[in-house]
């Protein structure tokens, strides 16, 4: 990591009215919650069926059980505590630096952290609902039960995330879009940009402070005025 990438990032922050930050899996695995595709991700681990099978509409209404099984065991947790990016960032929110986090993560560690200002593009693991009467339940539902979770009226409760084959919703994206058309100062952080639709939310930035942080290289690491080859945490741990 170069001192002088961070010391401009430094700059940059410090000097923004409308920083928005843009996450995606990397910023939470320094606080303990495996990513997705990375050699120790849960893309890599064994199981009867591939994740992504798993975590799909079409499993969840035909396999429930099961996908019960496996979104207990691998996607929540609950012990997990937000790490020196997440502080940052919140710390950033209240000075008035930083409008908006958007993220991809389900796990409410920015929450957990301070942050108010934040678009949760693929839901959360807090929430839950049941899809007959759409009563609301928090998370104690899932976790205080067997099986398959169920509403009083005795319908199948469900993880407020966005699952594969279901869209993200409409009014999430349309702030996201917005908070990004207005900010002076978009850094996109912990994410490979290969999932979209969020990884195409980059075009609608419009200033020329774009920030690229991630260990691996990105499709659109030539786009960006500055981009960064490290761990989040290394990186934000610098700007303290």
């Amino acid at each position: 990591m170069s001192l002088t990438l961070v010391e401009q990032l430094k700059l940059w922050t410090d000097t923004s009215n409308s920083m928005v930050f843009f996450g995606g899996a990397g910023v939470s695995t320094e606080s303990g919650i495996p990513d997705f595709r990375s050699v120790d991700g849960l893309y890599h681990q064994k199981y009867e069926f591939p994740p992504e099978t798993i975590l799909s509409r079409t499993f969840f209404k035909k396999n429930t059980a099961y996908f019960y099984r496996f979104y207990r065991e691998k996607m929540i947790y609950l012990n997990a505590q937000p790490n020196i990016t997440h502080t940052k960032l919140a710390e950033l929110e209240q000075k008035g630096t930083l409008s908006c986090i958007i993220t991809q993560n389900i796990d409410g560690l920015h929450q957990k952290a301070g942050s108010n200002k934040v678009l949760e593009l693929h839901g959360s693991v807090h929430r839950n609902y049941c899809v007959n009467c759409f009563k609301e339940y928090g998370i104690d539902k899932i976790l205080n039960t067997e099986g398959i979770p169920r509403c009083e009226c005795y319908g199948v409760i469900k993880p407020d995330v966005v699952l594969y084959e279901e869209s993200l919703q409409e009014n999430i994206i349309n702030k996201a879009i917005d908070a990004i058309k207005q900010a002076d100062l978009l850094i996109i952080g912990g994410t490979s940009l290969s999932v979209y639709p969020a990884a195409g939310f980059i075009r609608y930035y419009q200033g020329n402070r774009l920030v690229l942080i991630n260990r691996s290289e990105t499709p659109y690491d030539s786009q960006a005025n500055l981009a960064i080859k490290a761990d989040l945490g290394q990186v934000f741990a610098a700007l303290s």
